[in-house]
């Protein structure tokens, strides 16, 4: 069982029945004996299962998910959004290789696993709401615990199938079932449009108080979000979403009451010391050398970090590479990106191909700072570990590129405190997955603001984002603490947008440059319906230089989504139907 910085009066091993319930059947989610019902059914018991169902937040699980449904979403959200690829080499977790190359089947283990893993967590959420209904029969809980522990489990169950529909979701609102604590089995199908079930759970957690009182649940404000966004990725409904999300600008607070905002200097956002900073409204928790042998710590991520062992974090296992489109999307003229696309004619230099040995002249030309806190290229100091020296940091340059992953790597100076001792990698860290931050919901606002034609503020928002970008005083530095590491040059929007059309894409292209890596870009293509025209011009130039990776790959309509997994067909002789 995860950690997430809750308290537990309840010894969660009475869990078991309840939490493996998903072990392969999804639809299985109904307490077998009335016993642990009546156990289970006091305030403590119910808030020990609404805990189970907190900890599949990162998508993990010691029964068998791993870094097939992290939550944060490399693989589905960045790889397939063309922001990385697969990184190490090709032999090396081989079923990622037809998700980026836009070719996987239904039969892909990652779709199964991802699958098992949020129907895990609607599971758990439906335990808790049923043994809350036998703690409210037997008066053990008051009516302001049992409406507390309702809107939080409707909320986690509203969160686990949006994060399901998002992936296997039809344009219809069908493609995956919706599973309450009610759920006739004999009767569940995948044909029905879900979004208006899966919006009322979430909106029931809106009235939330924004105070819990600890950092892991959900309050008010993070409900009120997840809300927000799921309207406008369901429903296209920004006109309900916007004053949600002007509520939590102006007085909006973490789970524990705590302040939010943007961080003044944007690499701090991204360090293990500041996982539930000033811009974390919401962290998925992790911790490390508690026991649990590494299964709390950072388990979905833990692929992630440069190849060069002993001298690079982790040492191992150099999965996700930033792809050459995304590092070129950092250049700009007269500090604005080039929303024309026109970017990869003026490609960032990098040494593709080159020994640590040979010279190499690093790129001279003016970029977006933000580009050396998202990725490590060579000649540039990677966080506390020294300079990025290139190959010998990756491994199979030839295959996956340059580059290196940065943002969720821990500093060296906290190798060993903040990172699991004793495993097979110092990749199990501490630093949870920022799941909301401050900047996201900035863009969120600005993005509803232009589709209801505020074209002033949306500017203003995304100004706030690009100025904290600009303070100086968090450019990467070389090893002297004070010359930037490079060319940083970056002002905000000067004058106002002249078009809808052309807010839009300074909002979408500021996503990209601010959320990078993040998990968000290949959803916030599907919100904007250019899904296929945005990856295949992208695919187009990333073949030009990766063409062994990406080979004949084309994006499809088809590749909207993704298929359901067969095995979930199987096993439900039938019921579900497939979504393509």
């Amino acid at each position: 069982m995860k950690k997430i910085n809750l308290k537990v009066g309840l010894v969660l091993a009475i869990l078991v029945g309840f939490t493996n319930s998903c072990k392969e059947d999804f639809l299985n989610i109904t307490p077998k004996g009335a016993l642990d019902a009546q156990v289970l059914g006091t305030a403590s018991g119910v808030d020990a299962l609404l805990i189970s169902a907190y900890s599949m937040l990162d998508g993990v699980a010691s029964n068998g998910f791993g870094w097939e449904a992290a939550s944060s979403n490399w693989v589905y959200g960045s790889i397939r959004g063309l922001e990385a690829n697969k990184g190490t080499d090709s032999g090396d977790q081989p079923d990622i290789n037809p998700i980026q190359t836009y070719s996987e089947a239904a039969t892909n283990p990652y779709l199964n696993v991802k699958w098992r893993s949020v129907y895990d967590g609607v599971a758990r959420a439906n335990s808790a709401l049923l043994v809350l209904a036998t703690a409210v029969a037997n008066g053990t809980v008051t009516a302001a615990q049992a409406d507390s522990f309702s809107k939080q489990a409707r909320t986690l169950r509203g969160f686990y199938h949006f994060e399901c529909f998002r992936i296997f979701g039809k344009a219809d609102g069908s493609g995956i079932p919706y599973v309450d604590e009610n759920t006739d089995q004999a009767t569940l199908t995948n044909d029905a449009d879900v979004r208006d079930l899966i919006l009322a759970d979430l909106e029931a957690g809106t009235t939330l108080p924004d105070d819990m009182g600890q950092i892991g649940r959900f309050n008010g404000t993070v409900a009120k979000v997840l809300y927000a966004k799921a309207l406008m990725q369901l429903k296209k409904d920004y006109a309900t979403a916007k004053p949600l999300l002007e509520s939590v600008k102006t007085s909006g607070k973490k789970p524990n009451g705590g302040a939010i905002g943007l961080e003044p200097e944007y690499g701090d956002i991204f360090d293990i010391a500041n996982r539930n900073g000033l811009e974390a409204i919401y962290t998925v928790q992790y911790s490390v050398n508690d026991g649990s042998g590494g299964w709390n710590a950072g388990w979905g991520e833990v692929l992630n970090f440069p190849y060069k062992s002993g001298a690079s974090p982790g040492g191992c296992c150099g999965f996700f590479q930033p792809s050459h489109d995304f590092v070129n999307s950092f250049r700009t003229s007269g500090g604005l990106p080039l929303l024309d696309d026109s970017y990869n004619t003026l490609p960032v230099l990098n040494d593709q191909g080159l020994t640590p040995a040979q010279p190499f002249v690093e790129d001279a030309g003016p970029l977006d700072p933000r580009l050396d806190w998202s990725v490590g290229r060579r000649g540039i100091p990677y966080l506390d570990w020294g300079v990025h020296t290139g190959s010998d940091w990756v491994r199979d340059q030839s295959y996956a590129g340059p580059f290196s992953p940065k943002k969720q790597v821990y500093r060296k100076a906290q190798e060993g405190t903040q990172t699991e001792v004793g495993n097979w990698t110092s990749g199990y860290t501490a630093n949870g997955y920022r799941l909301i931050r401050y900047a996201d919901v900035l863009l969120l606002l600005a993005e509803a603001q232009i589709e209801t034609n505020d074209l002033v503020n949306a500017q203003l928002n995304i100004n706030l984002v690009r100025n904290r970008a600009a303070n100086p005083a968090g450019f990467v530095k070389e090893a002297d603490g004070t010359t930037n590491a490079a060319n940083y040059v970056i002002s905000p929007y000067a004058v106002p947008f002249a078009s809808q059309d052309e807010a839009r894409r300074a909002l979408r292209f500021e996503r990209k440059l601010e959320l990078g890596l993040e998990g968000h870009r290949f959803f916030d293509l599907q919100r904007w319906g250019n899904v296929v025209t945005e990856l295949n011009r992208v695919l187009t130039y990333e073949k030009t230089q990766r063409a062994t990776l990406y080979g004949s790959a084309v994006v499809g309509p088809e590749d909207v989504n993704f298929p359901i997994p067969q095995n979930q067909i199987d096993i439900s002789n039938g019921k579900l139907k497939q979504n393509r």
